[in-house]
């Protein structure tokens, strides 16, 4: 039987029974996924470089629980006794669309709890306003406490001081880091979305890590409300242009990148993203426990032509990943059966300075 031909009967019902009654070790999988399972390596400690599941249907957390299983072994011993942090992308803690949805989470979650992992953290700094508050708006409180999960503020839970380029003027700056996404004992989950962006073309797992790596103070949020004198060293990363921005995230990815990228794409967004942008219906999940490669199947899936996204390709020159589609193995269904033509922001062409020389 192929389960990304044949539905599975009553997916959601069983989901959430499979929720319930999953024991401490492992749970009678919901879902038909013996063409994922066979593709499994059998080296347990394998890192899978590139190797990506695509998954597709009608049920986010379905899609994400799926496609993890694809690493379930390889991915259980990578965790070992690592603490488990979900990172989600909340660049705003009031717009969904915009936002990791919790039945993502959910998948993911309920994917930690079959391989008997049952100590997870969802933790973020939300861009633009308090993180907690942003948990609670989506609904992720509720999910956490479903699987035992929990809630961290990155800005509350100490820093690093890492410098970062400003092209402006071609100097080091101190930018304070999440010491929870620079620690190396803990096991990193990217729950990334599909979303155009209006600096990097697209954002995805990779950019989900270093993005959310800086924090900001107590009181800070944009617009009315915000605490006099709070700061946000968000700005810091973003390097002051565009080819400060897509340097950065290249130079930073060697020490922030997730373990395991899981980038929702049931409903992306095109356009002004990563916040204004409009919805995308599109159904699908790209997992794998290379970040590269997966970024790189969900900007075919997009529909955007790869060589206009710097900051990936600068990690494809340095060879952090698999970038060559040839040589990506996806398990899943076709990949062009699921291609969607997304919209890029407006200010495209000048996003795509980068590819030019810089002036003398």
């Amino acid at each position: 039987m192929n389960f990304m031909t044949t539905p599975a009967l009553n997916s959601r019902r069983h989901f959430l029974k499979a929720s319930l009654l999953g024991g401490a070790t492992a749970i009678s999988v919901p879902w038909s996924v013996p063409q994922i399972l066979a593709a499994e390596s059998e080296t347990a400690s394998a890192r899978h470089a590139g190797r990506v599941a695509l998954t597709a249907g009608n049920d986010r957390a379905e899609l994400a629980f799926r496609g993890l299983k694809a690493f379930e072994r390889s991915i259980a011993a990578a965790i070992g006794n690592k603490r488990v942090i979900i990172k989600p992308n909340n660049v705003a803690i009031d717009n969904q669309l915009a936002a990791s949805h919790a039945q993502n989470l959910e998948g993911i979650l309920e994917f930690l709890k079959s391989i008997g992992k049952r100590d997870a953290a969802i933790a973020e700094s939300a861009a633009n306003g308090p993180t907690l508050d942003g948990f609670a708006n989506y609904g992720y409180d509720k999910v956490a406490k479903k699987y035992g999960a929990k809630l961290l503020d990155l800005d509350q839970d100490g820093f690093e001081i890492v410098h970062c380029f400003d092209e402006t003027d071609f100097r080091p700056h101190p930018c304070r880091m999440s010491k929870v996404l620079l620690d190396p004992n803990n096991f990193i989950i990217s729950a990334a979305k599909f979303k155009t962006h209006d600096q990097i073309v697209a954002t995805l797992s990779l950019k989900n890590i270093i993005v959310g790596a800086p924090i900001k103070d107590t009181g800070f949020r944009w617009g009315p409300g915000a605490r006099p004198g709070a700061k946000n060293d968000k700005p810091v990363v973003h390097g002051g242009g565009f080819r400060g921005i897509n340097y950065n995230l290249y130079a930073l990815a060697s020490r922030l990148h997730p373990h395991v990228s899981v980038i929702d794409g049931f409903e992306g967004m095109e356009g002004e993203g990563p916040t204004r942008g409009t919805p995308v219906d599109h159904r699908v999940c790209v997992v794998s426990q290379d970040w590269l490669a997966a970024d790189r199947v969900a900007v075919e899936l997009m529909g955007i032509d790869f060589a206009k996204l710097g900051y990936l390709n600068y990690c494809r020159q340095t060879r952090m990943g698999e970038a060559d589609l040839a040589k990506i193995e996806i398990v899943g269904p076709v990949l062009k059966d699921h291609v969607k033509s997304y919209k890029l922001a407006r200010n495209i062409d000048e996003q795509l300075i980068w590819m030019r020389p810089a002036k003398g």
